[in-house]
C-alpha cells in the first residue's frame, strides 16, 4: 500500500465535508506571572525574567509564610511611573515618565510557596517506544538538536539545526505529541545539508512557507501512522492543518500531491534503517 497516496486520499475525503477546526495539541505554559495579581507580566519583563512561573517580592514571600532560599539572587521588574512637573513658565503641568523597578523572585527560590496560577498540565500524553527509537536514530544520523521547553511554541530553527518542543506533560494525547514532533523533525530534513528543501526566503503565509507546512504536515501523518499511534482525532487534526494551508493557496489540491512527493523523501530519511 502506498502509505502517502492513501494519507493524502483521505485528507482530501476529510476536507469535502466542509472547514474542520485546528486545535492546538498542547496546553500553554504560563508566562512569568505576578503572583499577587495572577497576570502576566509586560513584554519587557518577560524578556528580563526568563522563566516562566510565579514571582513574588521579598516582602510577598515572607507575608505568605515562605522564605528565600540562602543565596538566592532576585531579578529585576521595571515599570514607568508618572510624576507631575510643572513649567515654571508657561504654568503647564506635565506628566514626566520614569522608569522605575523593583526586585522578585521566582517561587522556586523560595521555600514554602506553591504555584497558585498555573494551569494544569493534561499529563495525559505517554512515551511511545517505538516512536521514540525512530526520532532518537534520526537525530543520531542527523545531527538535530532536539531541544524540550516548556512554553507556546514547536518550531524548526535552520540556523542551528535545533527543533524545539513543548514538555510532553502539555500534551494531553500521546499521537498529538509525536504529531507535533514528526511535523518539526520533517521540516529539518529540508535543511541544506540534508534535502535542500527549505528555501532562504520564505515568510508566514506565503506559498513557499505554506507548501512547507502541507510537507511538513503530510510527513507527520505517515510518521504517526508508522508508529502505529494514529487516532480519528490526531488524524482529523492534520486534516484540519493541511486544510488551513490549502486555503492560502487558493485551495489547490495539486499541491497536496506535489507535498506528498516530497513528504515522502523526507519520510525514507528520517526513518533510514528504521523503516
Amino acid at each position: 500500500m502506498d502509505i502517502y497516496k492513501e494519507v493524502t486520499d483521505r485528507i482530501i475525503n476529510q476536507m469535502e465535508n466542509g472547514i474542520i477546526p485546528w486545535q492546538k495539541p498542547w496546553v500553554a505554559s504560563a508566562a512569568c506571572i505576578s503572583r499577587a495579581t495572577g497576570k502576566p507580566y509586560s513584554l519587557l519583563n518577560q524578556m528580563l525574567l526568563g522563566k516562566a512561573g510565579e514571582y513574588v517580592t521579598f516582602k510577598q514571600c515572607q507575608q505568605e509564610g515562605g522564605k528565600v532560599k540562602k543565596g538566592e539572587k532576585a531579578s529585576m521588574v521595571v515599570f514607568w511611573k508618572f510624576v507631575e512637573q510643572k513649567d515654571e513658565e508657561t504654568g503647564e503641568v506635565k506628566q514626566i515618565p520614569f522608569l522605575r523597578y523593583y526586585s522578585v523572585f521566582h517561587i522556586d527560590q523560595c521555600e514554602g510557596l506553591t504555584a497558585k496560577h498555573m494551569p494544569q498540565m493534561p499529563l495525559t500524553a505517554n512515551a511511545d517506544q517505538k516512536a521514540e527509537a525512530m526520532i532518537a536514530e534520526y537525530i543520531q544520523r542527523s545531527g538535530v538538536r532536539l531541544v524540550h521547553q516548556e512554553g507556546d511554541r514547536a518550531f524548526y530553527t535552520p540556523s542551528v539545526d535545533r527543533v524545539t518542543l513543548p514538555l510532553l506533560k502539555q500534551f494531553a494525547e500521546t499521537a498529538e505529541y509525536y504529531s507535533t514532533a514528526f511535523h518539526e523533525l520533517t521540516h529539518s530534513t529540508g535543511h541544506a545539508s540534508r534535502l535542500n528543501r527549505l528555501e532562504k526566503v520564505a515568510f508566514f503565509g506565503t506559498e513557499a512557507y505554506s507548501k512547507e507546512e502541507l510537507v511538513a504536515e503530510i510527513g507527520a501523518a505517515a510518521l504517526v501512522n508508522h508508529a502505529g499511534l494514529e487516532t480519528a482525532k490526531s488524524f482529523r487534526n492534520s486534516t484540519a492543518y493541511v486544510q488551513n494551508w490549502l486555503q492560502v493557496l487558493k485551495n489547490d489540491k495539486r499541491f497536496i500531491i506535489s507535498a506528498a512527493g516530497k513528504a515522502e523523501k523526507a519520510v525514507n530519511l528520517i526513518l533510514g534503517a528504521a523503516g
